[in-house]
């Protein structure tokens, strides 16, 4: 049974407006221009490699269903698991399956505490054991190494097969468009495909980056992390950006009262420390989520309304810095010939603000939401480990 979660519909509506915006760029040359000198640079391509392989990890996690339950007999009714699982849980099965106990070392075969382990011959000593998985195929310790080595070498047979059919299936957009730089982007998808196929199979009997202290595999955490970060980014982004934008432009433009009440505005909210406001506002949240189970039937719809809410708030604490950027540089602005000569001719403000100011600040704008991205989600890393952040109660699958 399928499950919309909140900020599953978000990033599905945010996809399908970019698909929407690069179609109407395409329609209109002037537009087009700039993005086709973006995509000739060789960086632009090698970069949109790797985003793309962040964004097919998060989107693959932005598919969520419920499974069906097993039925005794065919006149059972359908029943539905109260576990919520995202396309990426089943391609992952394995890595999300096969728990241990405690921290353990990538590829390792034993875990990193000792444990009191009985011996063939009755005797109790303290020794590191053996993974319940992790290795758990192999009879002698000493092969791991080779084992390792022929599994990796297997993989990366694989990725130079599949590189080079891409490359094959590349040819018809290189005869088409021969500006773009297709080679790099074919070389960084040879480095993408080295790195996470031999990754992926590897993973299938060993713990490539180890486990946690409660037995997860590592690698799969990383894995699930990638949507957290794309959306903590992206939606408090959207947030700041509508506030950061007008009130900036706003102080810097009309000037007098409305520049004081303005900045009187994020003074005020930059007084209050940032991580207090933010805790303050998610316990509310969890409080009214605690309040009213009913509305809120598996746990993964309340983790992702106080994510949601998270995103929210951080967004709402989050715009000042733009906002006084943007103030000066519309004080700037406000004194060129070109809007002094607008004034002159009885220009309205709406108009020179949408289309002199504003075309005018998008590159301070475009640099202070890419700064912020990674800001936003290093501030929820923190967030999170004070217990404010996303929802703490990962589910654990039974060993």
């Amino acid at each position: 049974m399928a499950v919309f979660l909140w900020t599953d519909a978000l990033v599905w509506l945010l996809v399908l407006a970019v698909i929407g915006y690069a179609a109407y760029c395409l329609r209109r040359p002037h537009l087009a221009a700039p993005w086709a000198r973006v995509f000739r640079s060789r960086a632009a391509m090698m970069s949109s490699v790797v985003l793309g392989a962040f964004l097919l990890v998060g989107l693959l996690d932005s598919l969520h269903f419920r499974p069906e339950l097993a039925r005794t007999n065919g006149k059972d009714a359908v029943a539905y698991s109260s576990s919520v699982l995202s396309v990426l849980d089943v391609l992952a099965s394995q890595m999300r399956e096969r728990n241990e106990k405690t921290y353990s070392a990538p590829f390792a075969t034993r875990s990193f505490a000792r444990e009191m382990v009985e011996t063939p011959d009755g005797r109790q000593v303290r020794e590191y054991p053996r993974l319940r998985h992790g290795g758990a195929h192999l009879k002698d310790e000493a092969g791991r190494a080779s084992d390792i080595a022929g599994r990796a070498s297997l993989a990366l047979a694989a990725a130079a097969f599949a590189w080079l059919l891409t490359g094959y299936a590349l040819r018809g957009l290189v005869r088409r468009l021969p500006d773009i730089p297709w080679r790099s982007a074919w070389f960084t998808l040879g480095a993408v495909l080295a790195l996470v196929v031999p990754a992926l199979v590897l993973s299938d009997s060993y713990h490539v980056l180890g486990t946690d202290k409660v037995g997860q595999d590592v690698l799969y955490l990383s894995l699930k992390s990638i949507r957290t970060s794309l959306v903590i980014g992206t939606l408090a982004t959207l947030v700041m950006l509508p506030l950061g934008l007008l009130l900036g432009i706003m102080a810097g433009y009309f000037k007098g009262w409305v520049d004081d009440l303005i900045q009187y505005l994020y003074t005020t909210l930059n007084s209050i420390p940032g991580v207090l406001l933010i805790a303050a506002s998610v316990l509310m949240m969890q409080v009214y989520i605690d309040s009213h189970p009913e509305l809120f039937p598996t746990a993964a719809q309340r983790a992702d309304l106080r994510l949601l809410f998270l995103c929210v708030i951080l967004g709402l604490t989050s715009w000042t810095g733009l906002a006084r950027l943007l103030r000066g540089e519309t004080l700037k602005l406000g004194e060129l010939e070109f809007i002094q000569a607008a004034h002159a001719f009885g220009v309205a403000d709406s108009r020179i603000i949408l289309r002199h100011i504003t075309p005018n600040v998008m590159h301070i704008v475009i640099i202070a939401l890419v700064m912020d991205f990674s800001g936003l989600v290093l501030a929820e890393a923190v967030l999170s480990y004070v217990g404010v952040g996303g929802d703490p109660r990962r589910p654990v699958s039974a060993p």
